[in-house]
Formats: C-alpha cells, structure tokens, sequence
C-alpha cells in the first residue's frame, strides 16, 4: 500500500469503529462486576457521579433486588386523571447499572398521561387493563397513533414526544418498561409554563403565536417548581 494511501485507509476504519461504538455510547454505561446496588447514602457527601456508587457487596442484601412499587394503583384523583408510579434506580437501589428501569401508569375514565418525553430511553408500554389511544411525534412533524388494548404493546423511540389516554369509562392500566436504570421525564407543558426561574413570556408567546396574557393565564394553572 502506498504511504499517501494510509492516511486514508485510517480515517475510513476509525470513521467505521466510531460508527459501531455509537449507540453503546447513546445509553447507560455497562457493569463492570455482577452487579452494583446504588449506595444512596454516598448522596450525603461531596463526590457526585453519573449514577449511583455501589454497595459494598458484604452490604447487599436480596431486599436490595426487591419492590413491591407496581403491585398498587397509583391515586388519578388529579386534573389529567393519570398517575405514573416508578421502579427505577432512585426507588429500586439494584437496578444501578443495569440499564433497565420500569413504571405503572393508572388512568381514570378519559384520563390522559400528557405529551412529555423521555431523554435516555426507549418505552414499551404494555396494556394491562382497559383500552388506550397512544402517539408519538418524529422530529419531522409526523404523528404515529393507533388505540392499543389490553394485552397488547407499543414502542416510543427515545426522546421523541408522546402520550397516552384512557379513551373509555372504566380504569385503565399499563406497564412501561425503559432501557435505562433512570430515563427521565419531561412534561412539555411544565417545561414551558412550570419552569424555575420561569421561561420569559415573551418567548412563550411568540414561540405559540399567542397573546402574552394567555401564556401568564396558562402559568397561573400550574405551580412552578
């Protein structure tokens, strides 16, 4: 191979490995050791980390493993008539580096878990009870809904906005499960009218194409974090 051909040649196979280590980079880093259950009392002092430090294995019991958080409704009695109730990393100390996390989400009749959406997962969510209409909107505008019913699932690619609503007059219920130990959730309406200091009105207003007395009418219905 000539020697002004390398250069070349390097570049395409290191452009070939970044290609290949980009989605383990995208989600939560992999375990080192059988497993490491989050120490939550390293909370209280000065080193913070990209997750949870472990236990020291002679501290870890099965309890660490355990929960009982999905096996009861959560209460809807609120104005979206939605309750989420998570079994992540910060609730489940086990699930530290594992990368995989779950939560149950109760709906009233015509209860709605409004559009948010999660930065560091994938969701499927699986209908346990009742009957939900359920999308999600690309980064091009497109939405992507059907009416999924018990038993059955749907995917939301991460990142990307979505909800879901009971569209019946009975309870409903789901299971979400994620592929990270904490996914996080991002309402778009506390995002923007809940925020702490506030997103100014103006930008609310010019953003929607709305009058600035609406945005602060709007702020007035939710408390600011």
């Amino acid at each position: 191979m000539a020697p002004k051909q390398l250069p070349t040649v390097l570049l395409a196979v290191c452009s070939t490995l970044l290609g290949l280590a980009a989605p383990l980079l995208a989600g939560d880093p992999d375990m080192l050791q059988d497993f490491c259950v989050a120490d939550y009392k390293s909370l209280d002092g000065p080193l913070r980390l990209n997750g949870f430090p472990c236990k020291r294995p002679e501290n870890v019991t099965a309890d660490d493993f355990f929960s009982a958080a999905l096996a009861f409704p959560g209460n809807t009695g609120n104005p979206v008539g939605s309750a989420v109730t998570a079994a992540n990393v910060e609730k489940l100390p086990g699930l530290n580096t594992l990368g995989v996390s779950m939560s149950r989400v109760d709906y009233a009749p015509w209860g709605v878990n409004p559009p948010h959406t999660h930065p560091r997962a994938t969701e499927i969510v699986y209908v346990l009870e009742g009957s939900l209409d359920v999308g999600f909107v690309t980064t091009a505008g497109k939405l992507f809904a059907r009416t999924v019913c018990k038993g059955e699932l749907f995917v939301f690619p991460r990142g990307l906005v979505h909800y879901q609503k009971n569209n019946g007059g009975a309870p409903a219920a789901a299971i979400s499960a994620f592929n990270s130990q904490l996914p996080g959730t991002q309402p778009l309406a506390l995002a923007m009218f809940a925020a702490s200091p506030p997103v100014p009105t103006d930008v609310l207003a010019r953003a929607l194409q709305i009058d600035g007395g609406l945005v602060e009418a709007i702020k007035s219905k939710f408390p600011q974090k």
